[in-house]
């Protein structure tokens, strides 16, 4: 999951003629409304709906969204289909951060506490982590 906090980086620049003015997380749900339902109260945002469709601005301006997805089958991880992708968290208050994102609707997947990192997935099943210092 958060590896690449615990390695030295190295970095490098790629130029692109593409000019990005955001980016957007989006996350396939069969069920939208819970889904969103959950984003938005963890950011503490607000949802603007469309039918298949839902776009969530987070409390300090970010962008997510969820799309409907009928056919959405949730990874299985870490033991059966691999993730397609994950989104970090970093928190002040693990314990905390963690009733919060359970009282939600998460369910914790696995706790890699020396390494500083729990993993849970939201309610269509998409893997998350809480990560702190």
């Amino acid at each position: 999951m958060p590896r690449a906090s615990r390695r030295a980086q190295t970095t490098t620049r790629y130029r692109a003629t593409v000019q990005i003015i955001d980016i957007v997380t989006v996350f396939d749900a069969a069920d939208i409304d819970t889904e969103s339902a959950f984003w938005t109260a963890l950011t503490e945002g607000t949802v603007e709906k469309e039918t298949d469709w839902h776009s969530i601005r987070t409390a300090d301006g970010r962008r997510l969204a969820v799309q409907l997805a009928p056919d959405h089958t949730p990874p299985e991880w870490p033991d059966g289909s691999p993730q397609q992708m994950h989104v970090d968290l970093w928190v002040e208050d693990i314990e905390t951060s963690e009733r919060a994102v359970l009282a939600l609707g998460a369910r914790r997947l696995k706790a890699v506490d020396d390494e500083q990192f729990r993993v849970y997935a939201d309610p269509a099943g998409h893997p998350f982590c809480l990560c702190w210092h």
